[in-house]
């Protein structure tokens, strides 16, 4: 069973995802809130594996509860649901930490289908796409600490990834799927499905979306 916390200050909209999520056997909603500050509450107490966060509600939004509750170390995991697909705010969202995101007018089993994706503890947000959105926002909002930081070979986070580890941190931070890594660097599927869980293990990525995320502030990559 998965546990639902719903994050969002319109009650119309928290009660349709209520409902949706409801006619599912696989899953079940633990409870709503209206902000952020309210969500971090019912994280804290409920335990959700996914939060379907909402990003304007008054008070704390839900960029800085992302951010306040992936750093409790929490193993819930956030799906952040947006106007639109390329803005600023999914941008913000998945530097806070979320696992992906949704748009609001998504299409029901698109809605299920994200949520247990992330409940699994895949990605929602293709890396194509998590590219997409660096590379059209990171000029545009202050550098982190880690992006800041010497050269990307001595950020502690890559000191324990093999030269082979780093080079598929790098073509997953331009976007290449699991399948256009095995085809142009030559190894078995399965070969690169286990250094892809090395280097999510090893540099402390919560998911694939995560990893694209510090290709970039780790200057991996840099924007196209």
């Amino acid at each position: 069973m998965t546990t639902v916390l719903i994050a969002d200050d319109q009650p119309m909209q928290r009660f349709g995802f209520r409902m949706l999520l409801e006619s599912q056997d696989d899953m079940s909603v633990v409870g709503e809130a209206s902000n952020g500050a309210e969500a971090i509450r019912l994280v804290d107490r409920f335990h959700p594996d996914v939060v379907l966060m909402d990003i304007r509600m008054p008070g704390l939004d839900g960029i800085e509860a992302t951010r306040r509750i992936i750093a409790t170390g929490a193993r819930t995991r956030i799906l952040i649901v947006t106007t639109f697909d390329l803005d600023e705010y999914a941008y913000e969202g998945l530097r806070a930490g979320a696992s992906g995101f949704l748009v609001k007018d998504a299409q029901p089993e698109e809605v299920l289908a994200g949520i247990r994706a992330v409940a699994g503890g895949d990605a929602v947000v293709a890396p194509s796409l998590t590219r997409r959105l660096l590379d059209a926002y990171i000029h545009h909002l202050p550098p982190t600490a880690d992006a800041t930081t010497a050269p990307h070979a001595e950020d502690p986070r890559l000191t324990s990834l093999t030269d082979r580890e780093r080079e598929i941190l790098t073509v997953i931070g331009q976007g290449w799927t699991n399948t256009e890594i095995s085809e142009r660097l030559h190894l078995a599927e399965s070969t690169v499905k286990t250094h892809v869980g090395r280097i999510l293990a090893k540099t402390g990525a919560r998911d694939r979306v995560q990893a694209v995320i510090l290709a970039y502030d780790t200057q991996l990559v840099t924007p196209a």
